[in-house]
């Protein structure tokens, strides 16, 4: 189905093109690139997109877009002044014909994973577009407005930040009819004041919604800050959820298991139980949010307060249905079986290595400790830097000591200038090993590691914890190679 035609993009980018085309979708990356998308080129501090317009084309582009004076006789080119003006302008092209209902989240935690929710429970109502992965910043958010279905009836959109100003100018773009914020937390507070000032940044997120819904986490100390911006953007409907009793979307109970997690609640005056396949608290503190912005609709659809066209006939038991089918984003807690030994029980790895701040920390250490390792095995934390942290950094690490103790674990494993600051405050009998990077550290991991350990991993992106998750990985990959057993990972 197309997308985009040549004359709508001309239009949108104020560029021209060489020739006529149409597009199913956009992509700037050649190696996701489908067949019958338009590539933009984009450039970066390291890499220029222009670089790869021909690989582009060999992959099946539609067209590309590219800098005016650029060459290709590959395929139509479309030329603007820049690039990634043209990018943001053809996702805002994207969502002004767009009759999508539209919902966007942030929040120093969850966003992610309150997204995928999102996705599911309005999928159940109708044909929903989400964000990829953590497309959240000033080229995921436009991609993802560009790749917007003219017949969606709702777009879900992830808004993230680390400085003042960037959610007003990305939630210009989105313009969202519902903004859900997760938590406040001393997430990149390297970059702000104090915490009151990472709130107001995220309540830059109602500053272009004119009208519309709020719904914020009542038990976070920031609520009525959060409340008070909202008010004064003039949305028309304050939301709350939480465990606090006050909350109109309330968490009565939580019966947390090492898979999965049985909720009971009371969403918006309306009682109700389900199971996520997903563990922790936190997580169902999360799906509240998400349950209330379908409960904020009501019976025919339609948005109360914005009239956002939307599916008919979506209801809470619906979106409660959906939420069966909830996972764990990868890297975000997802869980990976590693058999390394035939004949004995496999490693249990739990993805955390994609994000980490110390809120992040504590409800992993949580989940953590509701694991049972196989007999003979060990609970074993292996532990990147929380980066953007700023002076209070080698506080905030050392300060996770008695959390992770209080989780049960045999070992830590860690790495990094930060988190040898939490290394010396545990007793001796509780060091795995240490290591500067993250590679150096895989190998340590590797040699210590024995079947039926459970193994939490976790760091912020650039600690690169995700080099310990493939190592361990490549563990079953090369014992399948030399003895041909057949255990998958």
């Amino acid at each position: 189905m197309t997308l985009w035609t040549a004359s709508e993009i001309e239009q949108a980018t104020e560029g021209k093109a060489t020739a006529d085309f149409s597009a199913i979708g956009v992509s700037i990356d050649t190696r996701t690139l489908k067949k019958g998308e338009i590539y933009i080129a984009l450039k970066g501090d390291a890499l220029d997109g222009h670089d790869y317009v021909e690989s582009a084309f060999k992959a099946g582009a539609a067209a590309s877009i590219v800098k005016e004076g650029y060459i290709s006789e590959s395929g139509p080119l479309l030329h603007v002044k820049d690039t990634m003006t043209a990018l943001e302008k053809l996702g805002m092209a994207g969502r002004a014909r767009a009759k999508a209902k539209i919902i966007a989240v942030t929040g120093s935690a969850g966003k992610t994973g309150t997204k995928e929710m999102l996705s599911i429970v309005f999928g159940a109502l109708g044909k929903t577009h989400a964000s990829k992965k953590s497309f959240n910043n000033h080229w995921g958010v436009p991609l993802s407005l560009a790749n917007l279905p003219k017949d969606a009836a709702y777009g879900v959109f992830e808004l993230g930040m680390n400085h003042a100003g960037e959610l007003t100018k990305l939630t210009a773009q989105v313009r969202p009819h519902i903004a859900i914020i997760t938590t406040i937390e001393p997430v990149h507070i390297e970059f702000f004041k104090n915490v009151e000032a990472i709130a107001d940044a995220k309540a830059e997120i109602f500053s272009s919604m004119k009208g519309g819904t709020a719904i914020l986490p009542l038990d976070n100390p920031h609520f009525a800050r959060l409340k008070a911006h909202a008010e004064k953007a003039g949305l028309k409907t304050i939301l709350s959820f939480g465990e606090d009793e006050d909350a109109q979307s309330r968490l009565i109970d939580c019966a947390l298991h090492a898979d999965s997690t049985k909720v009971t609640a009371d969403i918006l005056g309306e009682r109700v139980k389900y199971k996520l396949n997903i563990p922790g608290k936190h997580i169902a503190l999360n799906s509240l949010s998400a349950l209330t912005a379908v409960k904020s609709l009501d019976c025919s659809g339609r948005d109360k307060n914005s009239g956002a066209v939307a599916a008919p006939g979506g209801t809470l038991a619906v979106a409660i249905e959906a939420l069966k089918n909830s996972q764990p984003v990868e890297g975000r807690g997802n869980r990976i079986s590693i058999t390394t030994e035939e004949g004995h029980p496999p490693l249990t790895v739990i993805d955390e290595s994609y994000n980490a701040n110390p809120a992040a920390m504590m409800a992993a250490f949580e989940v953590f400790a509701m694991t049972t390792p196989a007999p003979g095995g060990r609970r074993i934390a292996v532990l990147g830097d929380m980066l953007e942290l700023g002076p209070n950094g080698p506080r905030l690490h050392a300060g996770l000591a008695n959390p992770l103790l209080k989780a049960k674990a045999d070992l830590l494993f860690c790495c990094g200038p930060l988190m040898d600051a939490l290394y010396q405050q545990l007793p001796p009998d509780w060091r795995g090993g240490y290591a500067k990077d993250s590679q150096t550290l895989a190998q340590i991991v590797i040699d210590a590691v024995r079947p039926g350990d459970v193994i939490l991993v976790k760091g912020s992106l650039g600690s690169k914890m995700s080099y310990v998750v493939k190592a361990l990985q490549d563990m079953a990959q090369h014992q399948h190679k030399t003895t041909g057993n057949q255990h998958a990972v």
